[in-house]
């Protein structure tokens, strides 16, 4: 893998989704808009946007991430571009790492956007300051992006891409925490729970909502969840083949 290949893979992700107007506002307007949403929904009882509204902001960066990343690598293997590129001196840890870097990127723009009206604007509280509500935001897109790269190899179509969004995220909502707290769930589902990375995610956003530094906790659910962005990383790229077919 070499830095200059890479960041030509980033910028020619960068290129495309420039030119893709759809993609950019499901990113950066839809988590926003969606927010804003919520906020009025609970309109008179404040106290609820800000116990969900933490969360939330880990979900939709997550959930955005991994539906525009496993579609767009997919494009990638059905089209014949992953196979042309792959018989070029560009290696499979430059382009994983040339679209992580690109969609980081974007992940990044999207989380500032969504952090920046949620806490200002839409008056989200939380005890944390916006730099730990940010970072763990970023984590958490990029982890969507990872799983996202990773499982498009399991698809044949756009269609089956998008069929992953209610197999592997949704199992994942409703055991992260946020609708019920996992000490009530039945035993089974509490060891389920904590082997899913989303539920690390939703974790440290409510940890960021009672605290305002950077907890034993809160650094245990950062570390699981940037490990297991490198883990999907990995594999995704262990996924990668010549031969497209």
């Amino acid at each position: 893998m070499t830095l200059t290949v890479t960041l030509a893979t980033a910028r020619r992700v960068l290129t495309q989704l420039r030119r893709d107007h759809r993609t950019l506002a499901l990113l950066l307007v839809v988590p926003v808009v969606l927010l804003t949403l919520l906020r009025y929904v609970y309109n008179d009882v404040p106290q609820v946007f800000d116990h969900i509204g933490a969360p939330l902001l880990a979900l939709f960066p997550f959930t955005t991430m991994f539906l525009v990343t496993s579609v767009a690598m997919l494009r990638e293997r059905t089209s014949g571009t992953l196979e042309r590129l792959l018989t070029t001196p560009l290696g499979r840890g430059d382009l994983l790492f040339g679209y992580a870097l690109a969609f980081g990127s974007l992940a990044v723009l999207q989380t500032v956007i969504a952090s920046a009206v949620a806490l200002g604007p839409l008056g989200l509280q939380v005890s944390a300051g916006p730099v730990l509500v940010v970072l763990l935001a970023v984590l958490d897109a990029l982890l969507g992006m990872a799983l996202g790269l990773f499982l498009s190899a399991f698809a044949r179509n756009e269609f089956q891409a998008v069929q992953f969004l209610p197999a592997v995220v949704l199992p994942q909502l409703l055991l992260c925490g946020l609708f019920a707290a996992r000490q009530e769930m039945a035993t089974p589902l509490q060891w389920l729970a904590d082997l899913l990375p989303l539920t690390y995610a939703v974790d440290g956003m409510q940890e960021l909502t009672r605290t305002s530094s950077l907890s034993g906790h809160l650094a245990l659910d950062l570390a699981v969840v940037a490990g297991a962005s490198l883990l999907a990383l990995s594999l995704g790229a262990a996924t990668l083949r010549r031969r497209s077919a």
